[in-house]
């Protein structure tokens, strides 16, 4: 258990903002599979100034989804102040985060994400006039800084503690690493070690036995799951039962299916079965990785349009696991 400013969290699993990805179906989710904390997808300052219908229903949340945090990106200092008084006054959410990850072009050409970074100065100011704007603790993920040759995420972590940042989440790769190479956890145990606030480390997490190297390492307060987490909730729970010294048990492809299942039902209750299938075209392929033969299943995800299709396509496809024809 930690805190962020006043939100108590109460297991080291925090679950990343992930785009097209982290809505309240997924979140619910992740909470019901028992993780500690779960951001939001990015939301967009000028999109939210604007009223875009897309990201005020980006801010909606359930009842059970709680603590939870909104992630804020943009570069412009009046429209995130703005934006982030509307999460911290319009929104049920706990934590505001500002994104100074997100490695993306569309992104960081427009100064936002892991661009920020480049200015540690402006960087700081920002995040200091959000701050003194809203009343819901504001916390930063990062990376290590935008090149190799310009790592500076220890000078601007504590920067930003001194102005008030309540919690770090450190990615431990630069933005010119993107998603590849490995994550150098080194960084996040030295954060853990010259900041006085709360640490969640980022990066690589995609077993029970990677976070809890993470942990016993870095001696970070939490381990932030991305990727690892789409189509397998299953790895919160085993790592919330191993926390607590209890067997982990591997789920079946029966319950696999279900889940899969499930979270298409919560997506169309979420968006409407048009989008929501559409979503699932992508989504529905994590949830079989590395079943039998799932290849071709794979490729006919692409085709999904309602949920009946799912239901024929993995219920056929599981039948025939079963019944040992693949």
């Amino acid at each position: 258990m930690f805190k962020i400013g006043d939100v108590t969290i109460k297991n080291p699993i925090v679950i990343a903002p992930m785009a097209g990805v982290s809505n309240s179906a997924f979140r619910s989710i992740c909470y019901n599979f028992d993780a500690g904390l779960v951001y939001s997808e990015m939301i967009s300052d000028k999109a939210l100034m604007f009223s875009s219908s897309k990201t005020l229903e980006m801010c909606q949340s359930l009842e059970n989804e709680h603590p939870l945090t909104f992630q804020l990106f943009g570069h412009d200092m009046d429209s995130m102040i703005e934006a982030a008084k509307y999460l911290d006054t319009k929104t049920n959410c706990d934590i505001i985060d500002i994104n100074m990850g997100c490695p993306v072009n569309k992104i960081v050409k427009s100064n936002a994400g892991s661009a920020l970074m480049k200015d540690k100065e402006y960087a700081i100011e920002l995040v200091k006039n959000i701050i003194l704007n809203v009343h819901k603790p504001v916390t930063v993920k990062m990376r290590l800084g935008w090149t190799k040759e310009t790592i500076n995420c220890f000078e601007l972590a504590l920067g930003l503690q001194e102005v008030g940042v309540k919690a770090i989440a450190l990615h431990g790769r630069t933005r010119g690493q993107m998603y590849e190479g490995k994550a150098d956890w080194e960084y996040v145990k030295k954060m853990k070690e010259i900041l006085n606030i709360p640490v969640i480390g980022n990066g690589d997490i995609k077993t029970v036995d990677d976070a809890l190297a993470m942990l016993e390492y870095t001696k970070c307060d939490g381990i932030m799951i991305g990727r690892g987490a789409i189509g397998n909730p299953f790895l919160i729970k085993q790592l919330a039962d191993a926390l607590n010294g209890a067997k982990h048990d591997m789920p079946s492809y029966d319950q696999r299916i279900a889940m899969c299942y499930d979270h298409a039902k919560r997506l169309c209750e979420l968006k409407g079965e048009r989008i929501a299938m559409k979503q699932m075209r992508g989504l529905a392929s994590w949830y079989i990785q590395g079943m039998p033969y799932s290849a071709k299943i794979k490729n006919a995800c692409t085709s999904l349009n309602t949920y009946a299709d799912l239901e024929k396509l993995f219920g056929d496809y599981l039948t025939r696991i079963h019944e040992n024809e693949l």
